[in-house]
């Protein structure tokens, strides 16, 4: 009887009554004519299982029924019948083949399935999977009581962990079974339960630096680089959208019963030049701090960083490297080169800081703008599209500055990175320099 917590089998026939097993586990047998249904704890009633109808193709439930259904052919669909209070139906993959194609359990008409949207169907995709469906009422319609697999009793654990801003992601049916850790600040991460391959033991995550500060010095200073933006594919914690930085070889991050430090590195300030990010991290993931704009009036590049700074303005400064130290997906850009005055009606122009996936752009020559920062990534981890680590835009001799990047870099007279997106600053010249913006740590897993 092992896996069957909560609920119980009852044998019924002629004769005496034995009964085995835990609290919440209750075997009944008697002798000959025996009859078996499955009765669920959770108040849902009895399930007639038809094990002489196994289905392969699109079908209606009815109330009080399972199903084994086997995928093996194809994907289909099973509609749950018009719900009542206390209605159940059940399902179970026949052939262990819900990964390969899924079931889709439909609702009837505008009914819901776990209080999500109105009418949205759920997809059962894990391998040897069964659920057990109850209604409720129309605020939560068909509710999943129980779930289990055909491994071991004891294989099915989710993740489960506290600490930061924990709101359980919405935006689609799915993503209910989701849960998501944002820190802006340092923190712990405290995972109680590391989970197992069954349910969860993996966690995504999108990590982000510090900015860098742009330049203050005068005559078209560079801008600070984004910090650096590293971030897992999504896949283990599906239902959202992913940057390219989310491409392999990054992976989801296993998780053990303990607690992990979580740093989230503060944008550096405006200087001579800017100073560089500070770095942000989770377990074995470091996201390097933005790298600082080039002195304009003295001509400095750009410094290197997780996306590197702008060069500042005389001679023709190139950006800091970006991806330093080097991370594969790259987690950075370069800066853009600074460009000279090159006669007495030209100025000096800093280059852009360079963003997280676009680098930052050359000013023009004077009295252009200062580069352009580069663009940041933007990522649907938190449920929400988000563009982050944008590079500062380049100083300007004649107190422009460049634009900033998508994803925080700052643009206005003395502009700083937006907070928490790792944006960098802009780059000085006849006005100030801006910071960079501090970093972000984000981290999403199943729960259920």
């Amino acid at each position: 009887m092992s896996g069957i917590v909560g609920s119980k089998l009852n044998i019924r026939g002629s004769g005496r009554i034995a009964k085995l097993g835990t609290d919440g586990q209750v075997l009944t047998s008697s002798g000959a004519g025996v009859q078996a249904n499955y009765e669920d704890a959770g108040g849902g009633g009895a399930i007639d299982w038809q094990t002489g109808d196994i289905k392969t193709s699109t079908f209606t439930a009815a109330t009080g029924e399972g199903y084994f259904c086997n995928t093996t052919s194809g994907a289909f669909e099973m509609d749950l019948p018009a719900g009542s209070a206390a209605s159940i139906v059940a399902v179970q993959d026949y052939a262990n083949t819900f990964d390969t194609y899924t079931l889709t359990v439909d609702p009837n008409g505008s009914e819901k399935i776990n209080g999500g949207s109105a009418g949205d169907p759920v997809e059962l995709t894990t391998e040897g999977l069964g659920v057990t469906f109850v209604y409720i009422d129309s605020t939560i319609g068909w509710r999943s009581v129980q779930s289990n697999e055909y491994a071991t009793e004891g294989s099915i654990l989710y993740v489960a962990a506290s600490g930061g801003n924990q709101p359980t992601a919405t935006g689609c049916i799915v993503c209910t079974n989701y849960k998501v850790h944002s820190f802006t600040g340092p923190g712990t991460f405290c995972v109680t339960c590391g989970g197992s391959a069954g349910g969860s033991n993996t966690v995504d995550y999108l990590v982000v630096a510090g900015g860098a500060g742009g330049s203050s010095e005068s005559q078209g200073s560079g801008a600070g680089g984004a910090g650096g933006y590293r971030e897992s594919p999504g896949t283990a914690s599906g239902c959202y959208a992913v940057s390219p930085l989310g491409a392999a070889p990054a992976v989801a991050l296993p998780v053990s019963a303990t607690g992990y430090s979580i740093a989230v590195g503060a944008g550096g300030a405006a200087g001579n030049p800017g100073a560089s990010g500070v770095d942000s991290t989770f377990s074995t993931i470091t996201s390097a701090g933005g790298g600082g704009g080039g002195a304009g009036g003295s001509g400095v590049i750009g410094v290197a960083g997780g996306s590197g700074g702008g060069g500042g303005g005389r001679s023709a400064k190139a950006g800091g490297a970006g991806n330093t130290p080097p991370t594969n997906p790259a987690q950075g850009t370069p800066g853009g080169t600074s460009t000279p005055a090159s006669g007495p009606s030209t100025a000096d122009t800093g280059g852009g800081g360079g963003g997280a996936t676009v680098a930052g752009t050359a000013g023009g020559p004077g009295p252009s703008p200062g580069g352009p920062g580069g663009t940041g990534a933007t990522s649907s981890i938190d449920a929400t599209p988000t563009a982050r680590a944008g590079g500062g835009g380049g100083g300007s001799q004649t107190g422009t500055q460049g634009t900033g990047g998508t994803g925080g870099g700052g643009n206005s007279p003395g502009g700083a990175g937006t907070a928490n997106t790792g944006g960098g600053g802009s780059g000085g010249s006849t006005c100030t320099a801006g910071a960079g913006g501090s970093g972000i740590v984000i981290l999403r897993y199943k729960f259920q």
